[in-house]
């Protein structure tokens, strides 16, 4: 059950981050613009752990594991990091300004709706993998 409740979160993200290479807009905003260019090798990386742990779950596992650890630091330095300190808030919101957003506050960035489901999936990979590699097995599931 681990490993089928980690998978199904590493596919979720994965279906998440993909509206990242193609974009989703609206009339007058858009839920995450078309950025393959800038974040192309990030899919490609995650793609790649994904098909390692389809493929060789023993080496798998920790490959999805790292870079959703890494990702998430990443990510997690990059949007939240800038609300809570406001370093970078100009940058932020003048980037992020046509995005769909959950609310508005003067002078305070919050991350976009598009950013937080992304930052909730990679850290629902994170926990689940680490459960996942790390949680203890039931006698059933040590045999196989």
């Amino acid at each position: 059950m681990k490993k089928k409740t980690f998978l199904i979160c590493q596919i979720l993200l994965l279906i998440w981050f993909f509206l990242d290479m193609t974009g989703v807009y609206f009339k007058d905003s858009y839920l995450v613009t078309r950025s393959y260019i800038d974040d192309g090798l990030f899919f490609l990386i995650y793609l790649s752990t994904v098909v390692l742990f389809l493929i060789k779950d023993k080496i798998g596992k920790w490959a999805v594991l790292t870079w959703s650890v890494i990702w998430f630091i990443a990510q997690f330095m990059s949007h939240e990091l800038v609300t809570i300190t406001g370093n970078g808030y100009e940058n932020k919101t003048h980037y992020f300004e046509g995005a769909v957003k959950w609310l508005e506050i003067d002078g305070v960035y919050v991350p976009d709706v598009y950013h937080t489901v992304l930052h909730i999936l990679i850290l629902a990979v994170t926990v689940t993998g680490l459960v996942y590699v790390f949680g203890r097995k039931k006698p059933e599931e040590a045999k196989t």
